[in-house]
């Protein structure tokens, strides 16, 4: 699966366990407990999704082709995707980090370890 459009990014997120289709401001989202996971964003050609401070500042030095942010993103626990990744297992990764973060104790550990 690649992540070329919101569609395919919501696609993905659903399939994780308890997430469901949402809105943040107004705009698309994915939510688990209604805790935001990723939602369209504010940018053309790309999305939001939540990440700790320390791997959102790891992701955007890593790879900045794929993760960037605008100064509105800049003091947000989170950070913009660009569409159309060349890495799509790590924005799986990415997502998939984004739920267990918010997920409940008991669906942690029907998952498994924090991807």
């Amino acid at each position: 699966m690649t992540f070329d459009t919101w569609d395919d990014v919501a696609a993905f997120a659903l399939t994780l366990p308890g997430a469901e289709v949402s809105t943040s401001w107004g705009q698309p989202a994915i939510r688990i407990r209604g805790k935001l996971i990723c939602s369209t964003g504010r940018e053309p050609d790309s999305f939001h999704v939540s990440s700790r401070p320390d791997e959102k500042a790891m992701l955007l030095e890593s790879d900045p082709g794929s993760f960037w942010q605008t100064p509105h993103y800049a003091n947000w626990p989170g950070l913009l995707v660009r569409y159309g990744s060349s890495d799509p297992d790590r924005i799986r990764a990415v997502l998939a980090r984004a739920w267990w973060d918010r997920a409940t104790h008991a669906a942690r550990a029907v998952y498994g370890p924090r991807p």
